[in-house]
């Protein structure tokens, strides 16, 4: 997500900024923009848009060349893609470029404004460059008042910043959010991934947290929290460019996994704020959802994958009655709709051409309608009467992962929304289930990665299979259903979900001796009814894999035979992300060990834009 790009030295830094920003494009962005030091001052030139756009204003200027500069790719967190919401952010006294989410970015503008601060974007990077604006009038020094801004942040950033008094130099900060300097013979650095830094020379540095980076065009420092000197270990990049992209990983499927507790936060403290679901001005109104009577979840492959668990989400906590609906049958059902009905679409690209068609007959039929999607000014966002956007940044590979994440996520804050504006909870049960979402999922999540050695040597024990079956109960039924067509998508081995107790009605028959078996069992109210599915199998020469909690592989009594994948310890209602994670794990492996290609399998698009 979002690209930082910076070069300080003997060359011309603007063409250096906008290869480097070409380099990071497949991160994702929706607007772009540099700023660069010159004889009257600092400038800034940003656009909406394609950096073509920002190219075009660019060779429009009359001053084409500088020694200094910074530049920065924006996927839209905080306020709408536009020109005044486009990065670098700048005061009279300096200009930022920001990745990452300043949790508390409210409660610095507050602070500000009491200082005189006025505001012009909707960002929260606005507001860490005023803040930071402010500690450097107070102190003088860019280094100070980069270390006295840690103090005031809150959430992750990685910060490129240059000075108007010091033209010449760059300073960066780090916490959580990637960033990369490297010094060449013909000056210094900085990036937030390796491409836009391979031009140049193989060598690198991964800034240290709470370290600012000081780079001038003959050396880098950095200066810890005590302003003492200290050294950062150089890694050379074994890379080409297109392996840089993938971040070190072999497929961009595995990549985009790992990326999975980064989309959520992002996705997640977008729409919490204050410790409860927040939505800008315009958006489903009280009165509105106080008269739903029904929920339509329309969609198609995994993203209706994805709304089978907002379905179970929904209900479970505001009783409202949810359908799931495939996008391409939506229409020729001729749905029963009425005036109360809220229609939700799901889409990553927002391009769906059966989920758009979807969309204009609920609006046809006069029913308000709300599409989720990742896509910024997409068909289906522009057309639906309202939005959601996730935050999953550009996703690369054909099968889904992390977007079928962020739309569960985003599932999930709208039915604790709808459930507090219903009555169904309080305000303080809606706050703890806001706080364990914003503390407890990425974390949880990212711990599920741990098993991923487990989940290869797993992969390594099906991939020579046929056929296979998914079984599950409740929640873990839905699970089965995306995990199955994962497995299939990529490995292209004949995969099928299944409840459990659907099993003794006809899909027994298809067992036989080593007929490979996984069995989700992540529901304690569940699993022993989804354990009996187990040795109903394991009688007639299964080869069962039970993928478990804690609390459900300490209260069922599996033989030694079914091998076990357990998941970190997490609340139960977060259990569906840690399945998914663990699912899409062993679909990764299974693909890659049969040697296919996992990121564009056969027969498939990502976007399917025709019906």
């Amino acid at each position: 997500m979002c690209g930082i790009v910076g070069y300080t030295g003997k060359k011309n830094c603007i063409s250096i900024l906008t290869d480097g920003l070409e380099a990071l494009e497949y991160r994702g962005y929706d607007s772009a923009g540099i700023t660069f030091a010159t004889d009257n001052g600092l400038q800034c030139v940003k656009a909406c848009g394609r950096l073509s756009v920002l190219k075009e204003r660019i060779a429009s200027l009359a001053v084409t060349h500088s020694s200094c500069g910074i530049g920065h790719t924006r996927w839209a967190t905080h306020g709408a893609p536009s020109d005044l919401n486009s990065h670098p952010h700048s005061t009279q006294r300096l200009s930022l470029v920001h990745n990452g989410i300043i949790e508390n970015y409210r409660e610095i503008e507050k602070m500000l404004l009491k200082k005189g601060y006025t505001f012009t974007s909707d960002t929260d990077t606005e507001r860490a460059a005023k803040l930071i604006d402010w500690l450097y009038s107070l102190s003088s020094s860019p280094i100070s008042a980069l270390l006295e801004a840690e103090k005031y942040i809150k959430g992750s950033y990685a910060f490129g910043v240059i000075f108007a008094d010091i033209p010449d130099k760059i300073y960066a900060l780090r916490k959580d959010s990637p960033l990369i300097v490297a010094k060449h013979s013909d000056g210094s650095y900085l990036a937030s991934d390796i491409p836009a830094l391979l031009p140049y020379g193989r060598e690198y540095c991964r800034m240290p947290e709470h370290t600012v980076a000081e780079l001038s065009g003959n050396k880098i420092t950095f200066l810890d929290a005590m302003q003492n000197e200290v050294s950062c270990e150089y890694e050379s990049a074994d890379w080409n460019s297109e392996q840089a992209k993938k971040g070190g990983f072999p497929h961009f499927m595995l990549k985009e996994i790992y990326e999975e507790p980064s989309a959520l936060e992002m996705t997640v403290e977008r729409r919490i704020q204050d410790g409860l679901p927040y939505f800008e001005e315009g958006f489903l109104s009280d009165e509105l959802i106080g008269k739903i009577s029904d929920v339509r979840i329309v969609a198609c492959g995994t993203a209706m994958h994805a709304g089978l668990v907002g379905k179970y989400i929904i209900e479970k906590l505001s009783r409202i009655p949810v359908t799931v609906e495939i996008a391409s049958e939506f229409r020729y059902g001729d749905p029963i709709l009425n005036e109360n009905t809220l229609v939700i679409l799901l889409s990553q690209s927002g391009e769906t051409a059966d989920t758009l068609a979807a969309l204009r007959h609920a609006k046809a039929k006069g029913v308000p309608t709300l599409a989720i999607v990742n896509v910024f000014g997409s068909s289906l966002a522009r057309e639906a009467d309202f939005v959601l956007y996730t935050m999953a940044g550009p996703e690369i590979s054909v099968a889904s992962t992390k977007a079928y994440s962020v739309q569960c996520a985003m599932l999930y804050i709208l039915a604790i929304h709808l459930s507090l504006v219903k009555n169904c909870i309080n305000e303080e049960n809606a706050r703890a289930l806001c706080h364990t979402l914003c503390r407890d999922l990425p974390r949880s999540v990212a711990a599920t990665l741990a098993l991923n050695d487990s989940l290869r040597r797993l992969g390594t024990k099906i991939s020579s299979a046929e056929h296979l079956f998914y079984i599950g109960r409740g929640i873990d039924y839905h699970l089965c259903v995306e995990a199955s067509l994962k497995l299939k998508e990529i490995s292209y081995i004949h995969s099928e979900a299944y409840a459990a107790g659907e099993l003794k009605h006809g899909t027994i028959s298809l067992v036989s001796d080593g007929t490979p078996i996984v069995a989700i069992m992540t529901v304690p109210s569940l699993a022993k009814k989804t354990e009996s599915g187990v040795f109903e199998v394991l009688s007639r020469g299964a080869e069962v894999f039970a993928i478990l909690t804690p609390e459900t592989e300490a209260d069922c009594s599996l033989p030694d035979s079914v091998e076990r994948i357990v998941l970190p310890h997490a609340e139960e209602w977060l259990y569906p992300f840690l399945t998914a994670t663990a699912v899409q794990l062993l679909a990764y492996h299974v693909s890659a060990q049969k040697g296919l290609d996992v990121d564009k399998p056969r027969n498939l698009a990502k976007s399917v834009t025709v019906e």
